[in-house]
This record gives structure tokens, sequence and C-alpha cells, in this order.
């Protein structure tokens, strides 16, 4: 029996109206020093250079997961019914702690210090002495089950789907607070349909089929989010420009040059594996004041990034082709800029939904009215008409304005 808070605790929230904890360890959870960190990492990365009220952060995305997993366990019928009081808690804090290792700046930053998010919510479960702790002394083992719903190594198979798949916690919270904190609207869709349609058979998450068009509208929504919001060309600049600084540090590194005031960047810049400690002292506040005693730093590459990451004076783009990177690049050389670091080139390709065979967490799944299970592609002309046409792609440069 897992022990209960004495009332339920309520937290207000612009897209679920109410996160409810009446957990004892979710509550505990919530409070540590790790968790409480995810107030100091922005969850959209670039976007906020674009979208200027875009600067949540993943402690509200993280508490909206767990929302929406809480409503999975303990309002869907059939799920409720498949789990044990211990598997639904253990799903519940794989939500809340799912994104507890980011680093700053969203995804941008495994790109700059070649380590994935997920390995250091992993270590973070299992070895920081508060988080395991809480989890060990609610119940033996607790913390490897919530790491293991994370690895996607559950004992459970269903619990990996409610927090990470296709149609899971995650993307839910994500594209509805996203939309709502850009001011975007093609980002909605209808959760609580989804909710009432959600079913359990033999072992994964299915969806009815009158539940079709509710899906179709989610995967559309996700779609729009990635071209309108997470593609934008700011967004995707700002996060180019800061890999490029600290392809700069990691090079005045290598030099023996390591500039004044960023010193806690540079367990990251070097790509080894950090300590929890280093890693815990990586927030965007860090990088913040480190970026501004960059603009200050003799080095004026490295001076020229920061001040234009800090101020906004980002680069401008055009189409990558042969023809027009030449005359780009002849006229950057002209001017005196470095290729390396003032020539950039980005390509993005993006599908709304693509089905991973084999894995039951790798599509979504429909009950037709006959009982006969198919993929939602094979259920839905118009996901089928997405899944065979070509992937939507963006192919850009992106350079210094001309003076």
């Amino acid at each position: 029996m897992f022990r209960k808070t004495d009332e339920v605790k309520v937290l207000r929230d612009p897209v679920h109206g109410y996160i409810h904890v009446d957990y004892e360890v979710v509550w505990q959870c919530i409070n540590s020093a790790w968790f409480q960190r995810l107030r100091r990492i922005r969850q959209l990365g670039g976007a906020y250079m674009v979208y200027h009220t875009a600067d949540h952060t993943r402690f509200g995305h993280s508490l909206g997961v767990y929302e929406i997993v809480r409503r999975m366990v303990s309002e869907v019928p059939d799920i409720s019914k498949a789990l044990n009081e211990r598997e639904k808690v253990t799903a519940m804090l794989a939500g809340l702690m799912h994104d507890i290792g980011h680093g700053p700046y969203s995804h941008a930053f495994e790109a700059v210090s070649g380590t994935s998010h997920e390995e250091y919510t992993c270590r973070i479960i299992e070895e920081d002495p508060e988080i395991s702790s809480i989890l060990e002394n609610t119940a033996k083992g607790l913390s490897k089950d919530v790491a293991d719903v994370i690895r996607h190594k559950s004992e459970n198979p269903l619990l990996p789907q409610l927090v990470s798949s296709q149609l899971d916690a995650d993307r839910m919270d994500y594209l509805l607070r996203d939309a709502y904190f850009t001011g975007t609207t093609y980002g909605s869709f209808d959760i609580e349909r989804i909710l009432r349609v959600l079913r359990v058979s033999d072992g994964r998450i299915v969806i009815k089929e009158s539940g079709t068009y509710a899906v179709e509208n989610y995967i559309m929504s996700r779609y729009h989010m990635y071209w309108q919001v997470y593609y934008h060309p700011t967004a995707r600049v700002y996060e180019l420009m800061l890999r490029d600084l600290f392809t700069r540090l990691k090079d005045l590194e290598k030099e023996g040059r390591w500039p004044e005031g960023a010193e806690v960047l540079r367990p990251a810049v070097q790509r080894r594996s950090l300590s929890l400690d280093e890693y815990f002292a990586l927030d965007e506040n860090a990088c913040g004041y480190a970026f501004a005693c960059l603009m200050k730093a003799e080095d004026p590459v490295a001076r020229d990034l920061a001040e234009r990451l800090m101020n906004r004076r980002l680069f401008q783009f055009s189409e990558n082709n042969p023809a027009n990177n030449r005359r780009i690049r002849a006229q950057l050389k002209k001017k005196g800029y470095d290729l390396k670091y003032y020539f950039l080139k980005d390509e993005v390709d993006q599908r709304p939904y693509v089905p991973y065979s084999g894995k039951a967490n790798g599509a979504i799944w429909v009950r037709m009215h006959t009982g006969e299970i198919l993929e939602l592609s094979a259920a839905s002309n118009i996901v089928s008409s997405l899944v065979k046409g070509p992937a939507g792609s963006d192919n850009r440069v992106y350079y210094p304005e001309a003076d």
C-alpha cells in the first residue's frame, strides 16, 4: 500500500486546469532539487526567440505528463483494471520524471554534449541520493522500475506505452502546452475524446474505431506544430548558433585558450561523461551568465557569437543549393568570416506519423467494430495518405546578415 497525502494536492495549470497529487512519493519527487531544477530549463529551446510567450519550462510540461498518466491509470477503465497499484504509481512517476535529465536549451544541448537526456534521466532516478532514497524508501526496487519504464524495459509492456509511444502522455501534453504558450491554435486536439476511446487489447493500448477522427486530428496537430513551431527557421538558427558557439569553445579548449567566466560549460564542451553534480549545474541560468561573460572574451568569434545569441542578432537564411552556396561563401570570405562558424547548413524532414513494425509502442492500433486490430494507417485513409506521401522537408543555409 502506497502512502497517500493528508489531502489531495492541486496545482493550477493553464492546460489541464489542475494537476492532482495524492501520493506522498509523487509529492516528494516534485519537491526534490532535481525536479525543481526543471524550472530553469525551457521547454522549447530556441522557439522563444520566435514566440515571445514560449518561455514555459520542462517543470510545467513534466507535471502535465504526470497528470495525463494519472488520468489514464485512474479514469480509463481498461487501463485501470490492467494495472495494480504499484504499476500505476510507477507509471505516474515515470511520466513525472521522464525529462528530469534534460540539459539547457532542450534537445540542442544533446547535440553539444553528445549524450541523451534519457541516459541522464535514468542515472538521476537510480543514482541521485535524494531521488533514489525517496523511491526506495517508498518501495524496494521502485527506482529501477521507474527507470525501466523510461528505458522501455519494463516487465509490464503497457507502462512504457503510457509515457513514450506514438500516442502517449508526453506528446499529448507538449502539443497542447506548446500550442497554448506559442498562441498557435493548430496544436490543439480533443484529448478528452482520446482518453474516452482508449482500450487495452493483448497487452497494448488501442483505440476504438469511433475515436479514429480524434486521433487523425492529433496526428495533424503534431505535423503543423513541427513546421510552424519546432522547425521554424528562427528557432532552428538559434539552436545551430548555440552549437556553433560550443564548437568554438571546444576549439579554444584544445588550443589552451579557454575564456574566463565560462567554466560551467567546460565539462559539456569536453564531451565526456559528466558527474551528476556537474550536470546539475548546467541549467539555462548558468549558461546565460556564461554567455554574458563570453561577450567580453578576448576571442572575437566566441565574443561575437555570444553577443548574437544574447541580443538576438541571429543569422539570416537562404535556400541550400550549390550556386547559392558558392555566392554566399564568396561574400563571407571577402568580409573575413571564418566559414566554419559563419556558414551553417541545416536540413530537417518530418512525417507526422511513421509506424514502427514489431513494437507495441511503435504504432497506433485501432480496434475495429468487428474486433479486428488494425494499425492506424490501415484504418484511416487520411493517415494512410500521410504515411505513403513524401516527407515534408526544409533545406536551408544560415549566415550573417550583410553589413
